[in-house]
């Protein structure tokens, strides 16, 4: 492992928190309880809920790196319209808990229960919720579980509906012999091999010594920890979904070309989240269409939660990196006229 002063993956971190930064974000710790801890990005504690005329909303990261690097590209142009709160679920990122090991302390559900209690210390009371992968399976329970709080839900090629046959599928279409292998990736090849499976871009041409680098950043802490929580999901248990319609209205963004959740299960989830639910195919994206084409996942959002509509003259040109798994490429983004 490279030096820290030599480290690629913490010279682009120092990039990324600036970013949040300018984007009025502050980080901030806070136990939600005698036994859980949540890091989270969000307004300072000066600018109280009451006090911000923007409406709220909470952005839940997928499973992998910490939130810092999975939202990097969205907090700007959504700072200009919404309050945002942007945690680190339990295990990722600075947050943690010592309830006891088992199924239900580690479940999505559990999760849940964490973002709402964490919203409720905040005195948040009514919030919208982007939920991207296993963050989208957070943010459909907390739905479930906080029908008078969470107004909008957006999932992002998040399977809620996953069997235990999908995820046995997508084991053998990553060529592994469990979820763990995948998701958990501990060298350069395996994070290659990761992002071969949720990105379009391939990073065949990245040095083997800046993966590994990444891979120490993003990947080394709480291994076994994060291990219990896929161990602990209830979603792709059985071979039977759990899914039931919900209350609020529900949008879904998914890519084309997902290899972790394929598209024929979005138009599924749709038809079993009822008539609420909105699907929206990204063409030429995989698993994170939010970062491979984040102009246009911006515009579908623009199109569901209502403020962004007002917002139509806010023009944005920022050179852009893109990270692991989004780490591929760098270029210059032009966002213009993409709030409708």
């Amino acid at each position: 492992m490279a030096p820290s002063f030599l480290s690629v993956a913490k010279f682009v971190e120092v990039i990324i928190r600036r970013r949040f930064s300018s984007a009025g974000l502050s980080l901030q710790t806070l136990p939600i309880d005698s036994e859980t801890t949540i890091q989270f990005w969000g307004p300072p504690p000066s600018l109280s809920p009451e006090n911000i005329e923007k409406p709220s909303l909470l952005l839940l990261h997928g499973f992998g790196p910490s939130a810092l690097w999975q939202w990097n590209r969205q907090v700007k142009p959504l700072s200009l319209a919404f309050r945002l709160y942007i945690p680190d679920l339990v295990f990722f990122g600075g947050s943690t808990t010592t309830s006891s090991c088992s199924n239900e302390n580690r479940s999505e559900m559990f999760q849940a229960s964490c973002m709402g209690k964490l919203m409720e210390k905040l005195g948040v009371e009514r919030f919208s919720v982007v939920g991207t992968s296993y963050g989208g399976f957070v943010g459909y329970n907390m739905a479930k579980m906080f029908p008078e709080k969470v107004e909008k839900v957006i999932l992002a090629s998040s399977g809620v509906n996953m069997r235990r046959s999908d995820n046995e599928a997508f084991i053998a279409r990553a060529k592994c012999h469990r979820i763990t292998e995948v998701m958990l990736p501990s060298s350069g090849n395996d994070l290659r091999r990761f992002s071969g499976m949720v990105s379009s871009r391939k990073l065949d041409f990245v040095p083997d010594f800046v993966l590994n680098d990444f891979c120490q950043k993003m990947y080394s802490e709480k291994r076994k920890e994060k291990a219990e929580l896929l161990e602990g999901l209830t979603i792709g248990r059985d071979d039977k979904t759990n899914v039931t319609p919900l209350q609020q209205d529900v949008m879904l963004i998914w890519g084309e070309h997902d290899q972790v959740f394929p598209l024929k299960m979005a138009h599924d989830l749709k038809e079993m989240l009822g008539k609420k639910a909105k699907l929206k195919v990204i063409q030429k994206t995989s698993h994170i269409p939010q970062t491979e084409k984040n102009s246009m996942a911006l515009s579908c959002l623009s199109c569901y939660l209502p403020l962004l509509q007002s917002n139509c003259n806010i023009h944005i040109k920022k050179k852009t990196c893109v990270l692991i798994p989004h780490l591929a490429y760098v270029r210059n983004v032009t966002l213009k006229n993409f709030f409708y």
